[in-house]
């Protein structure tokens, strides 16, 4: 190795310790949370290693200071870490995430909790619909659970759509998602109807946008948030075209915000439909709405 090229290596490697601490401070300044823990899972990510293989190295090894670095500058704007590191665990699955669609979120999995309450026999050959799909999220680990169903996947947002199909096929699924671009149930067919309707929709109320967390509201498809004045414009469309959708055992599956159970269930009144379950998440938010 020639003075030059060492001297390029040098300049581009770091030792362990070195440059976890670095990383760690610009998160600190930044007012990340967990500092050092998101740290190193932003190197253990960027050097494409395990958690338990990033513990075994020494403090003293040299390592790569890119695209650590760079992610760390991004992590340090608010940039979710999903975002950064392009993929995000759901459910069972392990799913990829653009800025094209939402971030999946754990609150999301009382869905797939009220799913499996709803439809004990897990051999079933059900049919599920998933309106506003995004990332696919909520489609595909319904599948995984239920390895004889099929279902249709359905986003506004053509890049989502497309996310979302690449998750499909991502997860071994593709045989049995399909998903489409268009609003609603627009593009379905006339007297297409479903064992299962799932929605997590927009429902952050206009005015309340602007006080969203930093890494949401700088980062995160506003589309895919703003609900309209009170949050509730979406519920107002599903629950009018459900009763349209859904078999006549088939349920609904609705993701809602923090307060919003009692205006749904007179929504759901409205269009002849019933709450039958409301599930809360594990902080015991009311989060998940089952509809006959």
């Amino acid at each position: 190795m020639t003075c030059s090229s060492k001297a390029e290596k040098t300049a581009h490697h770091q030792s362990l310790h070195d440059l976890l601490a670095s990383g760690a401070q610009l998160l600190r300044d930044a007012g990340v949370e967990n500092p050092r823990r998101e740290a190193r899972l932003l190197l253990q990510h960027a050097l494409g290693i395990t958690p338990e293989a990033l513990l075994g190295l020494s403090p003293r090894e040299e390592v790569a200071t890119e695209p650590f670095l760079g992610w760390v500058a991004r992590r340090a704007r608010h940039e979710p870490f999903a975002y950064i590191t392009g993929s995000k665990g759901f459910w069972s699955l392990d799913l990829a995430v653009s800025t094209a669609s939402l971030v999946p979120r754990g609150d999301t999995e009382t869905l797939i909790t009220a799913l499996l309450d709803a439809c004990p026999d897990r051999t079933a050959p059900l049919s599920f619909l998933d309106l506003g799909t995004g990332s696919g999220c909520i489609l595909l680990a319904a599948l995984a659970e239920y390895r004889q169903a099929w279902g249709i996947g359905v986003d506004v947002n053509p890049a989502a759509a497309s996310l979302a199909h690449a998750n499909a096929r991502r997860c071994n699924m593709a045989d049995r998602a399909l998903v489409m671009a268009a609003r609603w149930g627009d593009a379905l067919a006339p007297q297409t109807r479903f064992d299962v309707v799932f929605s997590n929709p927009p429902y952050i109320p206009t005015p309340d946008l602007d006080g969203l967390m930093e890494e949401v509201r700088a980062h995160e498809p506003v589309r895919a948030l703003d609900g309209g004045s009170d949050g509730l414009d979406a519920y107002r469309d599903l629950c009018a075209r459900l009763p349209l959708l859904l078999r006549d055992d088939g349920v609904g599956i609705f993701e809602i915000g923090v307060g919003q159970e009692q205006a749904l269930r007179d929504i759901a009144a409205q269009n002849g439909l019933g709450v039958v379950r409301v599930l809360a998440d594990l902080a015991g938010i009311a989060r998940c709405v089952v509809l006959r």
